[in-house]
This record gives C-alpha cells, structure tokens and sequence, in this order.
C-alpha cells in the first residue's frame, strides 16, 4: 500500500489536530469528562502511544486540559474550534450515511471534516435538506 502523499489534506498535522478535537468534542457529548485517551485512540484508530503525544501536544497548545491517566478535557479555545468541526461533520455523516449509504459513516465524516471548507458543507446541507436530495437507495451501487 502507498503512503499517503506529501499534502494530503487528510494527513496534514492542521487535519490530524482536528480529528482529534472533533473525537474529544464528540466523546464529550455522550459522556462526562475528563475523556481517557484509551478511548480516543479506540476512536480514532491510533495507537495509545500517538494518542497519548498527540494529547500532550495539544495540552500545550492550550486546546485541551490533559492530565494522564485521567484523561482530556476540551478548553474554551478547543472546544470553540470543535463546534466548527462538527457542524461540518455531522453534514458529512448525513451524506455518508443517507446518500452514499456507508456503515461507518462516522469515521468517514470525522476524517474529513477538518478537509472541507464551511461553505461546501453549507452546500452539502442545503442538497442534503431540499426535498430532490438523492438517498443511498437511489445512488449507484
């Protein structure tokens, strides 16, 4: 398999920052935290060590509160940043979901969506919400 080429908008650092506070963002929803990086390595795909540097990083730059063995906590600046993201991400997993008809449609949307800008996912919402929106029933196989 090739590695991913210099550039890709899917491995750059500014992208890969935002998987993980859009993964803190979300486990923040549907659970209290301080969020344990056990589960966010679990979410993103990573190994605990990457995760557990990457949380370290992102403690520094002030985006999150991370204390080991307890876990991360998003920061006003962090979570301000991960609004953006989801708003962008839940469109993605709509459209992933409804009209490509993906299973993991989640993981799809939340490693996109540091790649797309807020004014195609605002296009993609509006296709998304106009009652000619195509579903995954009427997409090509």
């Amino acid at each position: 398999m090739s590695s991913p080429a210099k550039g890709d908008p899917v491995t750059d650092t500014a992208t890969i920052v935002d998987q993980y506070l859009l993964a803190l963002y979300v486990a923040q929803q549907r659970r209290s935290p301080p969020i344990p990086s056990g589960d966010l390595a679990d979410r993103l795909d990573k190994s605990p060590a990457a995760t557990t540097e990457m949380c370290q990083r992102l403690d520094e730059k002030g985006l999150i509160s991370y204390e080991p063995y307890d876990g991360a906590t998003l920061t006003a600046e962090g979570r301000s940043r991960a609004d953006d993201l989801h708003e962008r991400y839940v469109t993605l997993s709509w459209f992933f979901r409804d009209v490509l008809g993906l299973d993991d449609h989640e993981t799809a949307a939340m490693r996109l969506a540091g790649s797309v800008s807020p004014d195609i996912a605002a296009r993609l919402a509006f296709l998304l919400l106009s009652d000619d929106a195509p579903t995954a029933a009427e997409s090509p196989p």
